[in-house]
């Protein structure tokens, strides 16, 4: 079932928040697609101040090489049998993915709290993400997809 945006950001941020912000990211690799699960969350465009939903990646990991191959990317939330899918382009800010006017220290903290994380010490989050080199990955919401209403699972004894 295909939503509006809106629908879809209220269904991303109810089933992440029901789950730990988790959500399983598909990009695609050299010969196929490539799976992984990231905590990401909804937040305004440091830039455009429109909604993206968002995720920090480690440097030099296979889903950044894929990304900057085919910046298109699908995040799936869930929670128990309700799920929402968001697909769109992706834009990258990081150490080496400059973005105007990012702020990325401030940029990777907002993407943090977005997706539920509180730390006690932000100077020391800071300097550990620059020594991982990570980078802000964010989504543009082009297509919400979700399982209609009615067909949630029941178990059959």
């Amino acid at each position: 079932m295909s939503l509006s945006t809106q629908e879809g950001l209220h269904l991303v941020r109810a089933y992440g928040a029901a789950e730990r912000w988790l959500a399983v990211l598909v990009t695609t690799g050299r010969d196929a697609p490539s799976v992984s699960v990231v905590n990401a969350g909804v937040l305004p465009h440091p830039s455009t101040g429109e909604p993206v939903v968002a995720f920090v990646a480690r440097g030099a990991t296979a889903k950044l090489a894929n990304l900057r191959t085919d910046p298109r990317a699908t995040l799936v939330f869930r929670s128990g049998w309700e799920w929402v899918a968001v697909r769109g382009p992706v834009e990258l800010a990081g150490p080496d993915d400059p973005l105007a006017g990012a702020d990325l220290r401030r940029l990777l903290r907002d993407i943090y709290a977005a997706a539920g994380g509180e730390h006690p010490d932000l100077d020391e989050y800071d300097r550990a993400m620059a020594a991982e080199r990570r980078t802000a990955v964010l989504l543009k919401p082009e297509r919400f997809t979700s399982n209609p209403p009615g067909t949630e699972h029941e178990e059959h004894s």
